[in-house]
């Protein structure tokens, strides 16, 4: 296994958005996604969490959390009873000294909780209230349960991933919540510009549909243009060609993109079929997409005789865009995410070999890197660090002992 790059937490690492608190009601991982990208970046980020804890944490494999533990990150938790008229005045006065209040409830529990929106606002004016939910704030749909499963098949996604001769595929990942909250860390930017050029906080409404319906385009206006719905092609694609995914001889498997005139010439000639490049049935784009079963079988044949590794040393010295589709045994033993430090590895007592692997910095700021400040927490772990200076030592320990604050 390649050595990965070893990352210290250091509690005293400062990034650039340090001193901007953000109270984080949300669940699952559109939200946490959303307060990681804040956090990462040096944002105190409060998790309240109720008493079984984030969902999260239930997601374990051989008992660790490892969800929790890696998108959870430099956050701060403290557990409230928020079914107790205190917790929630505990809340209150948290977002009256945040900058960005984070919340994933269903439409009106918020409100129906006492923390509607416009009270956070009277008393907090600058404060960015952003609330995430599976439909958003208005529309029909906008009280039903919605989680990133049923956008991604909502959104058109689903219908066009897959096999034709199959039934459409949800994706294995995350994928409507972790755009969801890309897009909702953007926005909190976004949004806590004004708030510091103008004094003006405001309601940010994220649904989980919005961002993966956008990154989709251009769907809609195909369909208004064509009146044909975006077949099911598998690997392929239905705007270039050739585009596919082609076994090796040993099995490994590699995947090609010859998106541009150039590269499909530069893998015509190096595949030894530079014929190709005249016949009009292959000369063009258009014509390709027409043929792509056929340039498959080509280009299929070609790769079946050489091992992965025959394959890309092959192509990458003819600079051909083909490369080899990874898992995660692969990943771990790549040097290319060891040397990027796309791939690093903390200490965690509770993995084997102690040491906990995990994405790294993404993207890279020259000046104000990311920051590694601590790991994720554990349930109730800053009760008293977050709420004695606001509260003071004896009202926390009558919180605790009253069981509204735990852990």
């Amino acid at each position: 296994m390649t050595a990965l790059p070893r990352k210290a937490f250091d509690p005293a690492a400062r990034g650039p958005l340090h001193g901007v608190r953000v109270v984080d009601l949300s669940r699952l991982v559109a939200g946490n996604t959303l307060t990681k990208v804040l956090a990462d970046a040096g944002a105190e980020v409060i998790k309240i969490e109720p008493p079984e804890g984030d969902t999260l944490r239930a997601w374990r494999v051989q008992g660790v959390e490892t969800s929790w533990k890696t998108i959870c990150r430099n956050k701060l938790s403290v557990c409230l009873n928020l079914r107790d008229p205190e917790a929630i005045r505990v809340v209150r006065r948290l977002a009256g000294t945040a900058a960005i209040l984070v919340e994933s409830f269903r439409p009106g529990v918020l409100e129906a909780m006492g923390l509607a929106p416009e009270a956070l606002l009277e008393s907090n004016p600058r404060l960015v209230v952003l609330r995430i939910s599976g439909w958003g704030q208005t529309g029909p749909y906008r009280h039903k349960p919605g989680f990133g499963t049923l956008v991604e098949g909502y959104s058109g996604f689903a219908a066009i991933n897959g096999f034709a001769d199959r039934e459409p595929v949800l994706p294995p990942m995350f994928m409507g919540d972790t755009y969801a909250g890309l897009q909702g860390a953007a926005s909190a930017m976004i949004a806590l510009r004004h708030a510091e050029a103008t004094g003006e906080g405001q309601v940010v409404d994220l649904s989980l549909f919005e961002p993966i319906f956008g990154v989709l385009e251009p769907q809609m206006a195909n369909w208004r243009l064509t009146r044909r719905l975006k077949p099911r092609t598998g690997s392929r694609s239905t705007n270039t060609a050739p585009r596919n995914a082609y076994r090796t001889r040993d099995g490994g498997w590699v995947c090609l993109s010859a998106s541009t005139q150039g590269m499909t010439e530069k893998l015509f000639r190096a595949i030894g079929r530079p014929d190709l490049i005249a016949d009009p049935r292959y000369a063009t784009n258009p014509e390709r997409v027409k043929r792509a079963e056929e340039l498959d079988a080509v280009i299929g044949a070609f790769v079946a005789e050489r091992t992965l590794a025959e394959t890309c040393a092959f192509f990458d010295e003819a600079g051909v865009t083909i490369g080899p589709i990874m898992d995660a045994e692969r990943l771990e033993q790549d040097a290319y995410l060891a040397e990027r430090e796309a791939l690093v590895e903390v200490p965690d007592a509770d993995m084997p070999g102690g040491m906990l692997p995990m994405a790294g910095e993404a993207p890279r700021l020259s000046r104000t890197p990311n920051i590694l400040a601590r790991p994720a927490p554990r349930l109730g772990e800053h009760n008293a660090a977050v709420l004695e200076p606001l509260l003071g030592a004896e009202e926390v320990a009558r919180l605790r002992a009253a069981r509204i604050l735990r852990g």
